[in-house]
């Protein structure tokens, strides 16, 4: 299993990156994982839009969701062929009227999960845990079923104690990671020291920093998680960074 990543800023794009978008694929089956403000271009250098079997949704923030409009006008007015028609694009049914947006004629067909889906797509298989969020937020837990290799991404969340079981000896954990250790409440993502700590409780193999913030120093951030997952590795997500799952 290999992740690709598109955008990795909370909130807005900035200097040419786009927000929250990772492509993951196994062997020829490729899954968009949230669909960010510049996911599209980003998805044209890196891979095909029109190749994707599914498209996930963590939740309908604009940061996550905000290019899906023009990713179903794509197969909606692009003339090449579609591997899966209508594309299927998985969200959360808490929000009814974002959910119902996920389908777009014959084009795209929503479908929806709750915390409690197992959903098998391919050769993954998907599991949820609601976040701490103003809105609600799933982190995702992938699992490879032939190679038994597991990425989790946390979504947008606060620190909570649900986090580490859910992400248990992942091998690859991406966390959002919003804020440098000093920031004080009230906060709805993680800093760098709880994203390190909570790498650390989950004996995850690896640690990606991900949705971070576009004004504080990211060295700083790296290196203050750093210390908080002590052994395990942490790197920052970089437009293109692609990374296999396994350790």
């Amino acid at each position: 299993m290999e992740l690709t990543v598109l955008g990795y800023y909370g909130g807005y794009p900035d200097h040419g990156v786009g927000t929250s978008a990772y492509l993951v694929r196994s062997g020829d089956y490729q899954l968009l994982m949230d669909c960010g403000s510049g996911a599209l271009l980003a998805l044209e250098k890196y891979g095909d839009p029109l190749a994707l079997d599914a498209v996930l949704l963590t939740h309908y923030h604009h940061d996550h969701a905000a290019d899906l409009g023009v990713l179903q006008y794509y197969y909606q007015l692009h003339p090449g062929t579609k591997k899966m028609s209508p594309l299927p694009v998985y969200g959360h049914t808490k929000d009814p009227l974002n959910f119902a947006a996920l389908t777009f004629g014959s084009f795209t067909q929503g479908v929806g999960y709750t915390a409690d889906s197992t959903l098998t797509l391919g050769p993954l298989r998907l599991t949820f845990l609601e976040t701490a969020h103003p809105v609600p937020a799933f982190a995702v837990r992938i699992e490879e079923l032939a190679t038994g290799q597991v990425l989790v991404n946390t979504s947008d969340t606060r620190a909570f104690a649900g986090l580490a079981p859910f992400a248990a000896d992942c091998d690859l954990l991406m966390a959002d990671t919003n804020f440098l250790a000093e920031h004080q409440p009230p906060m709805w993502h993680l800093t760098s020291t709880q994203a390190g700590t909570l790498a650390a409780a989950a004996g995850a193999g690896r640690l990606l920093l991900t949705h971070l913030p576009q004004t504080v120093d990211l060295a700083q951030l790296q290196a203050e998680a750093q210390v908080a997952a002590g052994a395990i590795p942490v790197r920052l997500a970089t437009a293109g960074l692609r990374l296999s799952v396994a350790q």
